[in-house]
């Protein structure tokens, strides 16, 4: 992992649409397109179906900030960063290298054939480190240029 591939910091709110405004009026953010899916995961206990409702900022330093889910990882963070999330060109190998360094899967999107889109990894200590397939890069670079939503 590098520091340059470090490209959002995500928050988890209990008021999504209050969380948003407050980043609006306080610290001048602009939002791209809410997206809210239903997105099937990878977990330790097996496959679940989440609901999943985001928006990233359209300014830098770029922020994600997600609706909590009860009953998930997505719960607002003791230090108020949920995770830190990082380009990757081998989700897989990197993250085999953080399990290596004693962190845990805690939840991911594979893909067929067995690899992953992204996964957060987590310690005992500090955010969640999120992994995303820098193939998804182009499309989240359009996003953030334009604020729509590539997937709708």
């Amino acid at each position: 992992m590098k520091p340059e591939d470090l490209y959002h910091t995500g928050i988890v709110v209990d008021d999504f649409v209050g969380a948003l405004r407050w980043f609006t009026d306080v610290a001048g953010y602009r939002w791209c397109d809410e997206l809210a899916l239903e997105q099937t995961v990878w977990t330790p206990q097996g496959d679940r179906t989440v609901p999943i409702r985001f928006a990233y900022s359209m300014s830098t330093p770029r922020l994600e900030v997600l609706q909590a889910v009860p009953g998930t990882v997505w719960m607002p963070s003791n230090s108020g960063i949920h995770h830190l999330g990082y380009w990757s060109d081998d989700v897989d190998a990197d993250m085999e290298m953080l399990v290596g360094e004693g962190l845990e899967v805690e939840v991911g999107a594979p893909v067929p054939g067995g690899s992953w889109l992204w996964a957060y990894c987590r310690a005992s200590t500090g955010p969640r480190v999120e992994l995303v397939s820098r193939a998804l890069e182009p499309m989240m670079a359009e996003w953030f240029a334009t604020g729509h939503s590539p997937l709708g």
